[in-house]
């Protein structure tokens, strides 16, 4: 039996094809940032764990997501590239990330740029759920 991983990270098709390695590094900070929040201890009661899914966009998709979202009563706007919904039955927090139109044009053009900048945005999400969850906010995984 294979269970999930508290914290899961997934890119979006759209996503994906404009930066193809983004999948790759998508694996890397999904490994870091499990390790990092359970030495940060913020699964110690598993009766209220939460799962969280860290979900990458275009801003196409990520307004399309808003609108879907923004009238559920677990709706957190957290900026403006950054919205997340709780599905408290099921433990779940599901954030959605948008990859600004500007990020994307840096990105695309300078590739070395990639993993250290979305590790940073996602290190920025994760402590903003920190907040919203009441637990331990995390320490930068680098220092670039």
């Amino acid at each position: 039996m294979i269970e999930q991983l508290p914290i899961i990270i997934t890119v979006g098709d759209e996503l994906a094809i404009t930066l193809p390695k983004l999948n790759a590094v998508k694996n890397r900070l999904e490994a870091q940032f499990n390790f990092q929040t359970m030495t940060a201890n913020w699964y110690g009661d598993e009766a209220s764990a939460v799962f969280i899914d860290l979900q990458l966009h275009i801003p196409k998709k990520f307004n399309d997501l808003h609108a879907q979202y923004e009238k559920n009563s677990d709706f957190t706007l957290f900026s403006d590239d950054v919205f997340s919904v709780a599905v408290e039955q099921k433990k779940q927090l599901t954030c959605i990330v948008a990859i600004t139109t500007n990020e994307l044009a840096l990105l695309g053009a300078k590739e070395k740029l990639l993993a250290p900048y979305v590790e940073k945005k996602l290190h920025k999400v994760l402590n903003l759920i920190a907040v919203q969850l009441q637990l331990v906010s995390l320490t930068p995984l680098s220092v670039n």
